[in-house]
Parts: structure tokens; C-alpha cells; sequence
């Protein structure tokens, strides 16, 4: 079960699941802890999995002031704080990618590994004017179904349009009762668009492992190998058949990977930087 955690001034909704080492789960723009489900449900057997609400999404609101990738980051230390974790190993996907950046350098005594998934060091020209068009996407689709359909054509695979996971992850997102507001959408992506910190990663001295969508049209893989290439040591794989979000599309390939690089990293084994090739698909679906 889920629960409020007091961070600063603002009540941080997680949800924590299994036992072993600690995981950091960090997720994108209007994604919630649901959105890590086959991975609270997939690993739990193995790791302790924490996951959370950012600000302005879900069961966390959104309080006055700058939404900042620092604060972000501050959000999540807060919570690994106040739960009593020591230092985990931290995964993020998207927007949740650039937090974890944020937060293994802001407190690197928290981060005992990296997963950065569909991420990027700054958001080039053509990532910029994606963000913005979400931006104004979101205030002017006739409906919140028409957001959805047209946003996920930049997040999930053709096939998992044709096979009706999409569809199926429409009407989740319909019927869910905690709805991120147009406007936090909007603050949130700012967040990005404003952040000028190219340097991050360089900065990042803990085991990394980034994943990118060969597919992807967004955090397109030239971006995720560039932040690879910036951390001293990291792993940059390129899965050439999947997109934005393999951890839901394909989730037993996702994890089967990030445990090994994590098994990796409790061994004290270096990971070593490699390319793997892509694999047959595995049926989508978030759960």
C-alpha cells in the first residue's frame, strides 16, 4: 500500500514494495508510481523498490514557487531520507532520468547506481520543440482521450498501437481517479526546457547503465549515448525495435537487464561498457 511522506513542505506519495537492496524508482511527465508496476511486481522477489509521485503528479500536488530538475532531485533525497533508505539504486526514465542525473550529484551518498532510460544530457533543438508542442497540445485537444492518443504516438511502438496496449493504457489513464492538471504538465516540462546543465553527467561517478529506443523519436538514441559517453564507465545499449518506455512495453526484457547490471553492482564487479543486440519483441502491456 501506498502512503504520504513528509518532505520540506509538500506530502510526497510512494509506494514501497519487497525486500533486499534498495531501488529508487523516478518516473516522466505525468507518470505515476502505476507506471513502474511490472517492476514493483516483477522485482520485488529480489530488491526493496520504492516509487514515487513527483510534484503536480498524482496523489503529490504541485505548491507555488519554480519546479526546478534541483528541487526535483531534492524531492526524491527527501524521500529516501525520510524512509530511512540509505543509498539506492536509482532508475528513471525521461524527465525521471534527468532528476536521477540531478540527484547523483547533488547526493551522491544516496546513489549507488544509475538506470537512466530514454534520457539525455540537454535538450537538443528537436527535443525542445517536442516539449513544447506537448505543452500546447495538452491546452488544446478537444479531449483528454485526444491528448492521450495523440501524446503516445511518440512513446509506444507501432505494434503496441496495433495490439491494443495503447488502447488499453488509454483507459487506464481515463478511469484513473488522480489526474495531473494541463497546467502542471506545463510546469513540469518547463522544468526541462529550462534547465541548462550540460555538464551533468560528467559530474555522475557512480555505475550507469543507459538504455535507449532505437524507435524512439524523442530521447532519440544519439542523445542517451552522448550522456553514456560523458559518464566515466557507463554502459549505452540502443534496443533498435522499442521506443520510449521498453520498461512497459517489453517488461521482462527491461528487467531481466537492469538486474543483472544491479547484480553487477552489489558484487563490487566494474559493469563494462557494451552494445547488445536487439532482441524479438516480448508481448506488451502495463499490467
Amino acid at each position: 500500500m501506498g502512503r504520504h511522506v513528509r518532505v520540506a513542505n509538500l506530502e510526497v506519495w510512494t509506494e514501497q514494495v519487497g525486500a533486499g537492496p534498495d531501488v529508487l524508482l523516478v518516473g516522466g511527465a505525468g507518470d505515476t508510481v502505476e507506471s513502474w508496476q511490472f517492476q514493483l511486481d516483477g522485482l520485488a522477489d529480489r530488491y526493496r523498490l520504492t516509487a514515487l509521485d513527483n510534484r503536480g503528479t498524482g496523489r503529490t500536488a504541485m505548491p507555488d514557487g519554480p519546479v526546478t530538475v534541483a528541487v526535483m532531485a531534492d524531492d526524491a533525497a527527501g524521500v529516501l531520507d525520510a524512509l530511512g533508505v540509505g543509498a539506492a539504486h536509482v532508475a528513471g526514465f525521461s524527465g525521471g532520468s534527468i532528476v536521477a542525473q540531478e540527484l547523483a550529484v547533488r547526493r551522491p551518498d544516496l546513489v549507488r547506481s544509475l538506470v537512466l532510460q530514454s534520457t539525455w544530457a540537454l535538450p537538443d533543438v528537436y527535443l525542445r520543440s517536442w516539449l513544447r508542442f506537448v505543452q500546447w497540445l495538452v491546452a488544446v485537444a478537444p479531449s483528454e482521450r485526444a491528448f492521450l492518443e495523440g501524446f503516445f504516438l511518440d512513446i509506444y511502438t507501432a505494434r503496441a498501437h496495433e495490439d491494443g496496449t495503447v488502447a488499453a493504457f488509454v483507459e487506464e489513464m481515463l478511469a484513473f481517479p488522480h489526474k495531473q492538471t494541463a497546467e502542471d504538465l506545463q510546469r513540469y516540462l518547463d522544468a526541462f526546457l529550462d534547465d541548462g546543465t550540460p555538464d551533468r553527467p560528467a559530474r555522475i561517478a557512480v555505475p550507469a547503465l543507459v538504455l535507449a529506443g532505437g524507435v524512439d523519436s524523442t530521447a532519440r538514441p544519439v542523445l542517451g549515448r552522448a550522456v553514456a559517453e560523458a559518464i566515466p564507465g557507463a554502459q549505452f545499449e540502443a534496443w533498435p525495435t522499442e521506443c520510449h518506455q521498453p520498461f512497459q512495453e517489453v517488461p521482462g526484457r527491461w528487467n531481466t537487464r537492469v538486474d543483472a547490471f544491479w547484480q553487477q553492482v552489489e558484487a563490487g564487479a566494474t559493469p563494462r561498457p557494451r552494445e547488445a543486440p536487439d532482441r524479438p519483441a516480448e508481448p506488451a502491456g502495463r499490467g
